[in-house]
C-alpha cells in the first residue's frame, strides 16, 4: 500500500515538474521572440485586412510570440485542473521571477564591449551591405522598460484571473465540460492580458493614444479568441494522456483535491 501511494505521489510530481517545464519554457521564449512582429495575411498570401476598429485601419500584425502562446493557454489550464489555483501561482510567480532574471542578463550583456573580430567578421550581411552586429544583437534582444514592466503584469494579472475563473465556472460544470471552462477563463484571462500589456507598454511608458491601443488589442483579441477555441481538442487529448498516465481513478482524486483546495 505504502509503494502504491510513494509512485502515485512520483508520478504526480514528475507530471508537476514536465508542465511547469513546458509552461515556464514557452512563456520565456514568448517573451524573448516577441521583439518580432510578422504579418499573419502576409504569412497566408492574403492582402492586408484593414479591419476599421475604433477609426483606425489595421491588419493582422502578431507578435511573433502567439506562435507559441497557446501552448500556454494549455498547459495553465491543464495545471488548473490536476493542481488548482496554488499550482498555477506557484508557477505563474517563478515564471515572472525568470523573465526578469532572463531581461536582466540579457542589458547586462549587451551592454558589453564587442570584441572587434566579432564585429569585423559580422561587418556584412549576405548581399554585401554594412551590417552591425553589435546593435543588431542589442536591437533583438534588449526591450523597453514599458515593454518588460507591461508584459511581466500583464501575464501574472491574466493567469491569476485565468485561475480563478476556471475554478468558478467549475462550480457550475462539475467535472463535465473541461472545454466551457477551459475556453472560458482563457477568454476572459487574454481580454485583460492583450489590455494590460498594450496599455501598461506604449500608454502609460508611450505615446499611444487610447483609442489605438482599444484597436490594436481588439487585433490580438481576435487572434487569441480564435486560437482558444481551436486548440480545445489539444486539451482533451491531454487529458486522455495524462489520465492514462496516473491512472483514471487517481487522475480524479487528484482533480477533485484540486477543486476542493481551489474553493478554500
Amino acid at each position: 500500500m505504502g509503494t502504491t501511494a510513494n509512485n502515485l505521489e512520483k508520478k504526480r510530481t514528475t507530471l508537476f515538474l514536465i508542465l511547469s517545464g513546458i509552461f515556464l519554457s514557452n512563456a520565456l521564449l514568448a517573451e524573448l521572440i516577441g521583439v518580432k512582429i510578422f504579418s499573419g495575411e502576409a504569412l497566408l498570401g492574403l492582402p492586408g485586412a484593414q479591419l476599421d476598429i475604433l477609426g483606425s485601419k489595421l491588419d493582422f500584425n502578431l507578435t511573433a510570440g502567439v506562435i507559441i502562446w497557446p501552448v500556454v493557454f494549455v498547459t495553465t489550464d491543464i495545471i488548473n485542473e490536476y493542481f488548482g489555483t496554488q499550482g498555477v501561482k506557484k508557477v505563474s510567480i517563478l515564471t515572472v521571477i525568470l523573465i526578469l532574471y532572463a531581461f536582466l542578463v540579457i542589458t547586462i550583456v549587451t551592454g558589453l564591449p564587442p570584441a572587434q573580430f566579432w564585429v569585423d567578421l559580422n561587418s556584412k550581411d549576405p548581399q554585401g551591405n554594412p551590417f552591425n552586429i553589435d546593435y543588431a544583437f542589442s536591437s533583438i534582444y534588449r526591450q523597453g522598460l514599458g515593454i518588460i514592466i507591461g508584459s511581466v503584469v500583464a501575464f501574472l494579472v491574466s493567469q491569476l484571473l485565468d485561475a480563478t475563473v476556471f475554478h468558478w465556472l467549475r462550480r457550475y460544470t462539475g467535472s463535465k465540460k473541461i472545454w466551457l471552462r477551459a475556453t472560458g477563463s482563457t477568454l476572459v484571462s487574454q481580454l485583460v492580458d492583450s489590455l494590460v500589456v498594450l496599455f501598461v507598454a506604449f500608454y502609460m511608458f508611450g505615446n499611444w493614444s487610447l483609442e489605438l491601443v482599444l484597436s490594436v488589442a481588439a487585433i490580438n483579441y481576435i487572434y487569441k479568441f480564435s486560437v482558444a477555441i481551436v486548440m480545445t481538442p489539444v486539451l482533451y487529448l491531454a487529458h486522455y494522456l495524462i489520465d492514462g498516465y496516473l491512472g483514471h481513478r487517481q487522475a480524479e482524486e487528484l482533480i477533485e483535491t484540486a477543486a476542493i483546495e481551489s474553493e478554500q
